[in-house]
């Protein structure tokens, strides 16, 4: 799910050429249906495919649509601080698992890429995590130490070419970067064919597993159903949740742009341990080489003047580059799991169903792992991964300060906004191009004033769970403060974990019925 027509397309969305599948047309039959065109489903597909399925990809708007296509695009094992904690946390034998399954999808891309004939801009760079805090450099020595333990190519450093100094740093040879919609924009081109297909502009709606060993599954669109021994829902966050995912991990956006700077540009990949997180990578802007730059990040629903966060990454961007030119800026959303591991396997009470949610913010590599896990699952291979990351895993208390704190936050939204909606305003202080939750006729609803005055109002109620949803300034949407769900200003649908529209309602150009 997501949508190329956000207000602020990624570097790669205006980079990229559009891609024109076909919208199902009726009932169809597959063997496995997999639900999201992202780098997750469209992966899971071809890979499948290549051991011998029919395959359906079901997408609701273009293939590389959603957080694929406004990642800032890093290949790498290499996901901050992470298996110091993962060690910790989960034990050496499942930190060992994470490390080499994510090392593995950095090769699988690259063989992919090669192996397709993908040009994607595929380059392979050092990636590095850092820190400008001397008193973070025993936690780089523990992340340096971790990460050899498990076989990642780890140094400690603490010199690098960025234009500030850092305390230490550590070090990954050989990961990758990329263009990720031109990469999966060739994973899809390969998937479509000999039986099997890509379908876009198609909504799935829900899944019917079926009774009984001689059942199969049924995915109900919005354009017939397809029918499938198997089902993968790989959309961010399932719309079909048997496993309570919303309540495990949690939605998150990220800001991101596009720059020409004047002098060198750092060669490496970069993330800073400091907070606000720093992410830097090179990007190939028309013949030069410019910056991706990376920088806050908040819940979904609750970043206040969005536009902000836009602000306060150029003015850092202008404090330590000299800054030509900002080409692109944009936002990422994906989600955070309270374990710190990715859910991907069959989902819990369920036999045909499989997901894969929870990247934090590493779907480059760890969607790539997730759809080598899922499809060794279906074709009946041993992954020596699966267990880490399965689906169905209960965690006995390592994350249960993590999940009370964050589904607390999900309640207090519920119940204060919808308190706050009580006391909305009237519509008349709207400014063209503002959007808020106000009172039209004692309805309480989601009204934007166009730029030209009008006025367009839907329900303010998420379609999913019923939350209260918030506008996003820089952005023009509506976004759902509780479990992620983004509509359109005029209602529609670009985020799940809803696959409903907000209803429209009339109003007249003053704010009336």
């Amino acid at each position: 799910m997501g949508s190329l027509h956000e207000r602020n397309p990624s570097v790669w969305v205006g980079t990229s050429p559009a891609t024109s599948y076909p919208a199902l047309t009726g009932p169809t039959s597959v063997d496995v249906a997999v639900v999201g065109g992202g780098i997750t489903g469209l992966t899971t597909a071809l890979l499948l495919k290549q051991g011998g399925a029919r395959v359906a990809v079901l997408e609701s708007d273009r293939v590389a649509s959603g957080t694929t296509g406004y990642t800032t695009a890093k290949v790498t094992a290499l996901h901050g601080l992470v298996y110091a904690q993962l060690a910790a946390g989960h034990g050496e034998d499942t930190a060992r698992r994470y490390a080499a399954a994510n090392a593995a999808a950095v090769e699988k891309v690259a063989s992919l890429v090669d192996q397709l004939g993908i040009d994607c801009q595929l380059e392979r760079r050092a990636a590095f995590t850092y820190t400008t805090d001397s008193g973070q450099r025993g936690e780089i020595e523990a992340e340096v130490d971790a990460a050899l333990r498990f076989g990642l190519p780890a140094t400690y450093v603490e010199s690098l070419d960025l234009p500030y100094p850092v305390a230490a740093a550590v070090r990954f040879d050989r990961q990758a970067q990329l263009h990720p919609r031109h990469y999966c924009i060739g994973l899809a081109r390969a998937v479509d064919g000999d039986g099997s297909r890509v379908y876009e502009t198609t909504r799935a709606l829900d899944v019917d597993e079926g009774t009984g060993a001689g059942n199969r599954c049924t995915v109900r669109t919005d354009a017939g159903d397809v029918t499938a021994d198997h089902v993968v829902v790989a959309t961010l966050l399932p719309f079909v949740d048997l496993g309570g995912f919303f309540a495990k991990a949690h939605p998150f956006r990220s800001y991101a742009m596009a720059v020409r700077i004047a002098g060198s540009v750092p060669q490496g990949m970069y993330l800073s341990a400091d907070s606000p997180s720093r992410s830097i990578r090179p990007v190939p802007l028309d013949g030069e080489l410019g910056l991706v730059l990376g920088g806050p990040s908040h819940k979904v629903g609750q970043g206040g003047d969005t536009n902000e966060h836009y602000a306060e990454l150029e003015s850092w961007a202008r404090t330590h580059f000299e800054v030509r030119s900002v080409d692109y800026r944009w936002s990422a959303q994906d989600y955070v799991p309270v374990d710190m591991i990715p859910y991907v396997g069959r989902s819990p009470r369920s036999e045909r169903l499989l997901v894969a949610t929870g990247f934090k913010k590493w779907g480059m590599s760890n969607g790539t792992a997730a759809g080598m896990i899922l499809a060794d699952s279906l074709l009946g291979r041993d992954n020596p991964w699966a267990e880490a990351f399965d689906a169905a895993r209960v965690d006995a208390g390592g994350s249960a300060k993590e999940f009370v704190s964050e589904n607390l936050n999900v309640a207090k939204r519920f119940v204060g906004d919808h308190v706050t909606r009580l006391r909305a305003p009237s519509a008349d202080h709207l400014a063209p191009g503002e959007g808020a939750i106000v009172d039209v006729d004692g309805d309480k609803v989601a009204a934007y004033r166009r730029p030209d005055g009008t006025l367009q109002a839907v329900t303010a109620t998420c379609t999913h769970l019923g939350c209260t949803v918030q506008w996003n300034p820089a952005e023009t949407t509506w976004d759902c403060p509780c479990h992620g769900s983004r509509f359109s200003c005029d209602g529609r649908m670009i985020n799940g974990p809803a696959v409903t529209d907000l209803r429209r309602i009339d109003v007249e150009a003053d704010g009336a019925h």
